[in-house]
C-alpha cells in the first residue's frame, strides 16, 4: 500500500462497524490510510495534537466519524487546515442520528465539514479517493473504472428487470 494519505478517525470502537467501510474503499481504490480512535470529549490533547499535526505526516485529508453530539469532526476541522469528511453515525444515545447529523452539517462559516450520510462512512472513503485524485492520475483512473462498473450495475440490473 502507498504512504498514507488519509486519516480515519472515530469517537469510540463501537463506531468502527461504520467507520470501516471508508477503509474498504480506500483499499479499493489503493490508497494507503491509517485509523485511530480519537475522543472529542474524553481525550481532547490527543484531539488537539492528531488535528494540529496531521498534515506534517503526510495525511491530505481526514474522514471523522462520530455519533450523539458528534463534536469530533467539527473539532477536527476547527483545528485542522486539512479538508475534514464528517460521518454522523447512529449511536446507541442518538436521537435516530439526527442529532449526529446536524452536529456535523451545521458548521458555522469559516469551518466547512463536509458531510455524508448517516452511517455514509462508504461515501466518505470515495470522497476521500475524489480529493486524492486530483493530484493523483492512478487514483483518478481508478476512480473512472468505478463509476462505470456502478454503471454496469445498473444497466444489468434493468436488463434484469425487464427478462
Amino acid at each position: 500500500m502507498e504512504r498514507k494519505l488519509i486519516s480515519i478517525v472515530m469517537g469510540s470502537d463501537s463506531d468502527l462497524p461504520v467507520m470501516k467501510q471508508a477503509a474498504e474503499m480506500l483499499e479499493k481504490f489503493g490508497i494507503g490510510y491509517e485509523m485511530d480512535i480519537v475522543s472529542a470529549h474524553r481525550t481532547p490533547e490527543k484531539l488537539y495534537e492528531f488535528a494540529s499535526n496531521a498534515h506534517n505526516r503526510g495525511i491530505v485529508a481526514i474522514i471523522a466519524g462520530a455519533g450523539g453530539a458528534a463534536h469530533l469532526p467539527g473539532m477536527v476541522a476547527a483545528i485542522s487546515p486539512l479538508p475534514v469528511i464528517g460521518v454522523p453515525i447512529k449511536s446507541s444515545n442518538s436521537i435516530d442520528g439526527w442529532d449526529s447529523v446536524l452536529s456535523i452539517l451545521q458548521m458555522p462559516g469559516g469551518v466547512p465539514v463536509a458531510t455524508v450520510a448517516l452511517n455514509g462512512a462508504k461515501n466518505a472513503g470515495i470522497l476521500a479517493a475524489q480529493i486524492v485524485s486530483t493530484a493523483d492520475s492512478s487514483v483518478r483512473d481508478r476512480m473512472i473504472e468505478y463509476k462505470q462498473e456502478l454503471k454496469e450495475q445498473v444497466i444489468m440490473q434493468a436488463k434484469n428487470l425487464k427478462a
